[in-house]
């Protein structure tokens, strides 16, 4: 995994009971897009080594994740 791997993990993990204040973050911190962004977890939650880097925010994104398809 990558170190912007790694980044963009612990952020999502800070930040994801935040609003707005988020996304002006995801531009300062991590210099991407929100689409990008969001993008860019999508695909690194179904990678084993992120679930063993932070369980919890994978756990949580795979479940929002699930649970969007359930409503489709």
């Amino acid at each position: 995994m990558s170190s912007q791997d790694s980044r963009l993990l612990a952020f999502e993990a800070r930040w994801w009971r935040a609003s707005g204040a988020k996304t002006q973050a995801i531009s300062d911190e991590l210099e991407l897009t929100p689409e990008r962004y969001y993008q860019h977890l999508a695909r690194l939650i179904d990678h084993p080594e992120a679930a063993a880097e932070q369980p919890a925010v994978v756990r949580r994104l795979r479940a929002a994740r699930d649970q969007r398809r359930a409503e489709r």
